[in-house]
């Protein structure tokens, strides 16, 4: 190969690589359950999400929103349970977490939750990224979570 097609090789991988960030930041995007109906929080379901600190110089934002398991096992978004896009303190090249509580009364049936993260980088106004991630189980979050270190992948109420 030439040393000219080799070098341009070599600086594209690494634009590649300072704009995704190291590799670890993959596992830095994640959403899951960590609240769901307990004795201290009777009626709400926390959704707790990390998203990583890069690119750096980006402002980051989350949006939270509720689905239901519906007959035949499709999920359904959950009317008014939205939290907006909700713009997140300075990351300084960390991952940086955040979460929303959506609270109901009691419910007469017995219904299946999961959450709905999703995520934007922005640079001067413009998206500059996006993803989403459907809640799992597996992630400690930083606070939030009842009973300490709860992690699921959906809720079940009623």
């Amino acid at each position: 190969m030439g040393g000219l097609r080799r070098s341009a090789l070599v600086l594209a991988a690494a634009a590649v690589a300072a704009f995704a960030g190291p590799a670890s930041a993959a596992g830095d995007l994640w959403a899951t359950v960590n609240l769901c109906d307990t004795a201290a929080h009777p009626g709400d379901i926390g959704i707790r999400a990390s998203m990583p600190g890069r690119p750096r110089g980006t402002a980051r934002r989350m949006r939270f929103r509720l689905q239901y398991e519906a007959d035949g096992g499709r999920w359904r978004y959950v009317s008014h349970a939205d939290s907006a896009w909700q713009t997140l303190r300075r990351a300084r090249g960390r991952p940086i977490e955040s979460g929303w509580t959506f609270s109901f009364g009691a419910l007469s049936n017995p219904t299946r939750f999961r959450g709905v993260v999703r995520f934007q980088w922005r640079r001067g106004g413009e998206v500059v990224r996006r993803a989403h991630r459907v809640t799992e189980a597996g992630h400690v979050s930083t606070k939030g979570a009842d009973p300490a270190g709860y992690s699921a992948a959906t809720c079940e109420m009623g």
